[in-house]
């Protein structure tokens, strides 16, 4: 099913106008959705734990408040704290101190689709979910442009909930890129789906393996490092720009009927019934209960397999690589402070 995509011109509600926004959280998405509010001339506050995340609000000019303090004052509140923690600040501090009506607004459908968050009834419950990562959202709001981003709502207390949420992706300068329609659930399934089999997991496991496969055969772990993981960001650039097809337009005729013989059989039945099921997991909560209970067992799943990576020969091998090639070492001079 196809939705279509809107821009500027077809947001012309202002249920947010004279409201006062506070942001829970001003970590990566936290940081470049206020500001970019802001300079649209919505008023916005802060609402964070002490620490650094506070101390940068501050610095950025912002009122800042505790978590507590900031929703009591907020016709809309923006949570953007990390998934683990959220249905917790939610339960502890904001649920208590929400203004009768006021709307909850997320950038992620996690905790309201599995039910860790469960919202009252007078309240609007809006999305909006750049699809960008906070840094970019925010460069390039100041360049004059924006990311696209995905909008919706769960609840409709008001008969205004999906103005609202347009709104909001207007105010952060999605509307100039494009927005289109989602529910919680869609966006919250395929946002799981694509980090856990395609974008993440499955990009990842890819380069690991193709690595492994190589220095197991006793080919050279630096010229393998360079095949397997250097080279699939110049790939996806060409991908990105257009397509599969800008992609093989680009690259060698050898290598697009490699492609074409070895790819289906690398990424075959087997993997797209993986990928079945881990959709099945993410669909019916098996997933999040797994990464719940991991959070509340102190992430030891997690931090094992972080571990794990930090310490694998093919990121020690990158690592020993990257710091001799300085263009990588400088694009980090133009990317714009998360926090």
């Amino acid at each position: 099913m196809s939705v279509e995509m809107l821009y500027e011109k077809d947001v012309t509600t202002n249920y947010l106008d004279g409201k006062t926004i506070a942001f829970i959280g001003y970590g990566a998405q936290g940081h470049a959705q206020a500001n970019n509010l802001r300079d649209s001339g919505y008023d916005v506050i802060i609402g964070v734990r002490p620490g650094k995340s506070f101390d940068a609000a501050k610095r950025d000019g912002f009122e800042v408040y505790s978590v507590a303090e900031a929703t009591k004052q907020a016709d809309h509140v923006q949570v953007l704290t990390p998934d683990e923690n959220q249905a917790e600040i939610y339960k502890a501090e904001i649920a208590p101190n929400l203004k009768p009506g006021a709307s909850l607004g997320f950038s992620h459908g996690f905790n309201v689709y599995y039910g860790e968050i469960v919202p009252p009834k007078d309240s609007d419950v809006i999305m909006m979910a750049p699809k960008g990562p906070g840094n970019l959202c925010r460069r390039t709001y100041k360049e004059g442009f924006g990311v696209p981003a995905l909008y919706g709502y769960w609840q409709d207390a008001s008969g205004h909930a999906e103005d609202k949420s347009k709104e909001f992706a207007k105010g952060n300068g999605a509307a100039r890129a494009g927005l289109l329609k989602t529910t919680f659930k869609e966006e919250t399934d395929e946002d799981l789906f694509g980090e856990q089999n395609v974008l993440m997991g499955g990009v990842t496991a890819l380069i690991e393996t193709g690595f492994n496969v190589l220095t197991e055969a006793g080919y050279s772990p630096q010229l393998a490092y360079f095949e397997v993981e250097h080279e699939m960001k110049l790939i996806c650039d060409q991908i990105y720009e257009g397509g599969f097809v800008k992609m093989y337009r680009d690259c060698s005729n050898t290598s697009e009927y490699g492609s074409y013989v070895q790819g289906p059989k690398v990424i075959g039945p087997e993997s797209k019934k993986a990928m079945e099921q881990g959709l099945k997991a993410i669909q019916d909560g098996s997933f999040a209960k797994e990464f719940m209970a991991d959070y509340h067992d102190g992430f030891k799943k997690l931090y094992a397999e972080r571990a794990r990576v930090e310490n694998s020969p093919l990121q020690k091998i990158g690592d020993e690589l990257r710091a001799k090639m300085l263009f990588v070492n400088d694009a980090d001079k133009f990317s714009t402070p998360e926090s």
